[in-house]
């Protein structure tokens, strides 16, 4: 690495009282460009701080963005700083290799890549990525591949504008480390260690990534992220109390221990689940009008654009998203012209969006002219990953009296799903589905979601049959599609 990557070298570390050396060669594709910096560095040197006094060794590395976005480059994270951690026998805590983001808050101060709002708000997004990994024996460097990792899940969180927080569940379908490993998706949590950390630019919280297997993600989306991590955390080999990543596990903490299963399923029957929506490929038709009416709110459309959600209901949907991580609380979709709130709440930051007036689509169409509609009869569409959710919409959210949102990855669209349980909606059990502008809610009774857990039982094992997929209630009017992922990724397909 060379020096010119570093402010004034690399951070004095702890016990050492001189400068630590990088673990190897140069990671860097650009020498010198932090000079080019207008204000103090003193962000990122908090951050520094609490990365180093966290680790009980003095090893030290780092890895660059080649072109970050405080250069005016498309990578996120300016670096990834890397660790050696000797672990703590007394806990069972074996030596790994600890990652820590620079990028996600605030490391400059001047409005260059976050908007400063002062020292006692969020910096930047309000938190920073950290992750464990496993060091195998006679591994004297950290792998790089965490960092790119770190990258991608960062340019998520710029271009989306959306936050994570403890208890997420980040579907990744490959391996972390692109190896055979059978750990391939992501939960996250607070970071065991590095605790919140006050710096002149706001306060930065550290989420770590925890590395699961396919049936240990699909356990949290079934009932919640924290649950799944308290079981984590009880397994050595799984990741135990610091939730080390271990890439060369090959068995899932079900495997390893078959009674955590039957914590689950009581969990899931006892509380029903937490996740309360997900981006996805879907969309919905209005069947009782004509394709070529006007008026038409479909997400996909020939010829034609869709519309855009307001600004007020893309704020109503978040808010019905976070409220949705309430356990306990009584299931609440806030009013179409509820007012924007600031600040943390149940440990979520509010997005970008939340906190700065951007390009609110509500500029493109007036809230206040879109009415809602009551809609006769709807037919919906999803690819495969989000149908096999389906049943755990009904199931864990609606026979629980709570809701369910899918929010399009790939068009201004969403569809919620409400249970006569929840106030606020503005679908009704006189008229079931409802919309305003792109955004549809479909209210079920406890009687029809029985009846379509039933008629979609095929949904829980997706690889056994053939897309195109439909199901059909015609005296409710509804119809759902499974489709190719092609049809969402193309509309003119």
């Amino acid at each position: 690495m060379t020096k010119g990557s570093w402010p004034a070298g690399p951070p004095a570390l702890p016990g050492t009282g001189t400068r630590g050396r990088p673990h190897s060669r140069c990671l860097s594709r650009r020498a010198g460009s932090l000079s080019r910096r207008r204000t103090p560095w003193r962000g990122p040197a908090a951050v520094t701080r609490q990365g180093a006094t966290a680790q009980p060794a003095a090893a030290h590395a780092r890895k660059d963005g080649a072109e970050p976005a405080g250069l005016g480059g498309p990578d996120p994270l300016d670096y990834v700083s890397m660790y050696r951690n000797i672990g703590n026998p007394a806990l069972n805590v074996p030596e790994h290799w600890h990652y820590v983001s620079f990028g996600l808050s605030d490391l400059y101060g001047d409005n260059r890549v976050h908007e400063f709002t002062g020292t006692d708000g969020p910096s930047g997004f309000g938190f920073e990525l950290t992750f464990r990994l496993k060091r195998e024996t006679g591994e004297s460097a950290p792998p790089t591949w965490p960092a790119e990792l770190m990258q991608g899940l960062a340019r998520y969180v710029f271009q989306s504008e959306n936050t994570f927080c403890s208890g997420d569940h980040v579907s990744w379908h490959s391996p972390l480390d692109n190896s055979e490993s059978r750990i391939q998706h992501m939960l996250l949590t607070e970071d065991p260690q590095m605790q919140p950390v006050q710096t002149p630019f706001g306060v930065v919280t550290f989420l770590q990534i925890v590395g699961v297997c396919t049936e240990e993600l699909h356990a949290a989306q079934q009932w919640n992220g924290q649950g799944i991590l308290e079981l984590l955390r009880t397994v050595p080999v799984a990741g135990g109390p610091w939730l080390i990543t271990d890439m060369r596990r090959g068995e899932t903490i079900f495997e390893i221990d078959p009674h955590l299963q039957e914590r689950v399923d009581k969990g899931i029957e006892t509380d029903g689940s937490n996740l309360s929506g997900v981006s996805a490929k879907c969309a919905w038709d209005d069947l009782s009008r004509p394709p070529e009416d006007d008026e038409d709110s479909r997400s996909i459309c020939i010829g034609t654009q869709p519309r855009r959600l307001s600004g007020k209901d893309t704020e109503q949907i978040r808010e019905t998203l976070r409220r949705g991580l309430e356990i306990n609380s009584k299931p609440v979709l806030p009013p179409i012209n509820a007012q924007r709130q600031n600040g943390l709440n149940h440990d979520r930051a509010p997005s970008r969006k939340d906190s700065l007036e951007s390009e609110s689509s509500a500029a493109i169409i007036p809230h206040e002219l879109i009415r809602t509609r009551q809609l006769e009869s709807v037919h919906l569409k999803f690819n495969q990953e989000s149908g096999a959710l389906i049943p755990l919409c009904l199931r864990g959210r609606l026979l629980h009296g709570r809701h369910f949102t899918y929010k399009s990855i790939t068009g201004d669209t969403a569809i919620t799903f409400v249970s006569t349980g929840v106030e606020g909606a503005f679908a009704t059990e006189e008229h079931p589905y409802a919309a305003h502008g792109p955004w549809l809610q479909i209210l079920l009774t406890e009687e029809f979601v029985e009846r379509m857990l039933e008629d979609l039982e095929d949904l829980n094992s997706p690889e056994e049959f053939k897309l195109p997929k439909e199901y059909s209630w015609p005296e409710k009017k509804l119809k759902v599609s499974i489709l190719p992922d092609a049809v969402f990724d193309n509309p003119l397909h």
